[in-house]
């Protein structure tokens, strides 16, 4: 027993069976440093419902405006994409998206711009069975953000995630590379091939087709021209697989590979130079 257990714990040390960011985590193998936030006071939000027709359901939304700004202005817009098991509400880790707006970083405002939130459910932003989250964004979203003066030429659209939505954003931008201006994605949930995705999440795509038609690593050419920031922890599990997007990233890309684990503190950490990344291209 002694034996088994000691070998079990081995395999989930370097990452063969689950475990692995828990163990970096009692190691401080996931310790970042505490992140000081800084905000103006904050601009006004909007939060409510619609009726999606590519998911079959009611979603929830926030849009937020920077500091002195209000609903009616023409702003660029940030869509930020949840991680799994959040919402329109969690989408940002240790602040709320109007607080995104109004962050100072190195005693700097952010370039005014809008951002909007809404609920994509688990499904990593891609097409399943009745339930698109993918097409919401393209097809209902925008353009109901549009209609509000948001994102229209010739201000710009830029995507943001963490995690699933990480992953989400650069799909997106390579489905549709004329929709966007800039992506932003911190720990992006990158797997090289469909197995690999199905053991570690069976619901995250319908089907190989699926996979193979959102697969981020093969479809990185429709990224030529759209800068990308890319921030991952080297202890991540993902971490294999966005080194394996990296290497075939097109130029106009800045990548951040640094200490840290798939965790809060990670996330936090890298809010802040995404947004300022997706300011200075969306201004």
């Amino acid at each position: 027993m002694v034996v088994v257990g000691a070998t079990g714990l081995e395999l989930v040390y370097h990452g063969v069976l689950p475990g692995k960011q828990f163990l970096n985590q009692i190691d401080g193998a996931c310790s970042v440093p505490a992140t000081a936030l800084s905000f103006e006071t904050v601009g006004p939000s909007e939060s409510g419902r619609f009726y999606s027709e590519a998911r079959h359901r009611s979603v929830g939304y926030t849009i937020a405006y920077p500091p002195a700004h209000r609903p009616g202005d023409s702003l660029a817009l940030v869509v930020m994409l949840h991680g799994y098991g959040n919402n329109h509400a969690t989408a940002l880790f240790g602040m709320s998206p109007a607080q995104a707006l109004a962050l100072r970083v190195d005693d700097t405002l952010l370039s005014p711009m809008a951002m909007v939130t809404v609920d994509g459910g688990n499904g990593y932003w891609n097409p399943h069975p009745r339930d698109d989250p993918m097409a919401m964004v393209v097809h209902e979203l925008i353009p109901f953000c549009q209609r509000k003066g948001l994102g229209l030429a010739p201000h710009q659209i830029g995507l943001m995630g963490i995690s699933m939505g990480g992953y989400g954003a650069l799909a997106i931008a390579e489905r549709y590379p004329g929709l966007v201006s800039a992506v932003a994605v911190i720990s992006p949930a990158v797997w090289t091939t469909y197995v690999q995705a199905r053991a570690a999440n069976a619901g995250a795509f319908a089907s190989r087709s699926t996979f193979d038609a959102g697969n981020v690593i093969a479809h990185v050419n429709s990224l030529k021209g759209i800068p990308v920031r890319i921030a991952s922890g080297v202890n991540d599990p993902f971490h294999p697989g966005i080194e394996s997007l990296v290497n075939v990233l097109p130029s106009r890309s800045s990548v951040v590979f640094s200490a840290g684990c798939h965790t809060e503190p990670f996330f936090l950490e890298q809010e802040p130079p995404s947004l300022v990344f997706l300011a200075r291209h969306l201004g």
